[in-house]
């Protein structure tokens, strides 16, 4: 059965499922059933309806009566396996029908359920393929996103992360990439693999911490039939997949102490053994691991392998948050707009600009969310923006002062200190009236109290515009 506290990581809403039977009250009984997830199901009464509908629209997982007037559910299960091998059949078949499932499944069938159903059998059955299906989803719209993006090194700290990058790529060695949530970690394995000699070999990835330890064995190592209900075939894992190619291991910190010592076996001799298999296989690949929380700490308090944390961290690349390398900022909202810009809008259309409030906005934003919160932020700007300039009202900011000693890097004197907390607090104000406003400084001086030729002194001072 799948772990009750891991249901939240995926959305199970993002499945699309197929019903395919002539008993209305077979497809109707699991359709309600499937819904229970938050899937989006659909229903058809013949094998020549569902192909219509297969046709018009994608979807994850079918369930097939296997007999049917006309089209089958075994000429089904033909037309889909070599027409769409990324969706999985499930066979529903009565008592008298299990020798032709079982055949099926060697014809490509992923799993076959008798009549009358077990509701329990059916849902966990769904849960466990959703995971495999959604990571793979997940797997795939970073490597499209990957094709796209590009590293913006402008700040001296992420230069020097660059150079690591280039200095370790070439090797086979391990890395450990260590950094908080949305720093981009994952773009740097990939990195690292596209300047590698692995690059035309696969890089499959996979978060940890959306897997239990069962699923996360399973998806890693693979399976023998039979191992658990519902294997009615071998199926590979990912260190046999990569063949040769690079391994990403996302959030490992999340892994139990047992599977970090299952992981470590693997490190060490290269061999894995798929569930309920009794023999090693070899395996060739190069390791790429990332976490948000510092091992090291962890291996002091008895959280994680000392061992395993040596193995992993041959080289370690520690990304600094976004507000770390303020330069970057400017340099990456610009190239976030540019890409939502040509998803959202298309090539063809003027695109609005990023104004200098909106930019000074963003370099004065604490970003908890790192990158990934800043690539949200320009996305949310674009479509709120009515017009050919994004100001800071479309950035969806509420920030407060900062305290007074985030003002600082070291101590300073009384009048400096003095000096840099009333611009500070000058420019958070004017921005504050400015945002409310929609850059209109006229009311914006009004709303301060000021007049507008004071109002624009201040801005003059702050080398702010609109």
């Amino acid at each position: 059965m799948i772990d009750e506290s891991r249901k939240s990581l995926y959305d199970f809403g993002e499945l699309k499922i197929l019903i395919v039977d002539d008993q209305a009250d077979i497809r109707n009984g699991l359709k309600r059933l499937l819904s229970t997830l938050g899937c989006e199901v659909d229903v058809c009464s013949s094998g020549e309806e569902a192909m219509a509908a297969l046709i018009k629209d994608h979807f994850d997982i079918v369930f097939t009566d296997l007999k049917m007037e006309g089209m089958s559910g075994t000429d089904l299960l033909n037309e889909i396996t070599r027409r769409w091998t990324d969706i999985e059949v499930v066979l529903i078949t009565g008592f008298g029908t299990i020798e032709l499932a079982v055949s099926c499944l060697q014809n490509g069938a992923s799993h076959f359920i008798t009549k009358p159903f077990d509701n329990k059998e059916i849902l966990a059955y769904v849960q466990r393929i959703g995971y495999k299906i959604l990571s793979r989803k997940q797997a795939q719209n970073r490597l499209n996103k990957f094709k796209t993006h590009t590293l913006i090194a402008i700040d001296p700290r992420m230069r020097e992360v660059l150079e690591l990058v280039n200095q370790v790529a070439p090797s086979r060695i391990p890395v450990l990439i260590e950094g908080a949530s949305g720093t981009g970690k994952e773009l740097i394995a990939h990195e690292i693999h596209q300047r590698s000699p692995l690059k035309d070999k696969p890089f499959l990835a996979i978060n940890c911490i959306a897997l239990p330890d069962t699923l996360l064995e399973s998806e890693l190592f693979g399976y023998k039939k039979g191992a658990f209900t519902g294997a009615y075939k071998d199926s590979k894992g990912l260190f046999e997949q990569v063949n040769g190619g690079t391994i990403f291991l996302d959030e490992v910190s999340s892994m139990s102490l047992m599977f970090q010592g299952k992981l470590l076996r693997v490190l060490q001799e290269k061999v894995i053994r798929p569930l309920g298999g009794n023999e090693d296989v070899s395996v060739d690949f190069r390791l790429i691991a990332a976490s948000n929380k510092n091992l090291e700490e962890m291996v002091k308090k008895g959280q994680f392998r000392e061992d395993l944390y040596y193995r992993l961290q041959v080289v370690k690349i520690n990304l600094p948050a976004l507000n770390e390398r303020p330069q970057c900022i400017p340099a990456l909202a610009e190239y976030f707009l540019e890409r939502a810009s040509n998803e959202l809008l298309g090539k063809d259309v003027e695109k609005p600009k990023l104004s200098p409030a909106a930019i000074e906005a963003l370099k004065q934003h604490q970003w908890k969310g790192n990158v990934r919160e800043l690539e949200n932020t320009i996305q949310r700007a674009l479509i709120v923006c009515k017009g050919d300039k994004i100001l800071p009202s479309h950035l969806g900011f509420n920030d407060d002062l900062p305290p007074v000693d985030d003002l600082f890097d070291e101590f300073v004197s009384y009048e400096e200190g003095k000096r840099k907390a009333i611009e500070q607090f000058q420019r958070t104000f004017i921005l504050n009236a400015l945002n409310k406003t929609n850059g209109n400084i006229s009311r914006a001086a009004e709303l301060c109290g000021i007049t507008r030729a004071a109002f624009q002194r201040i801005m003059r001072k702050l080398n702010l515009q609109v």
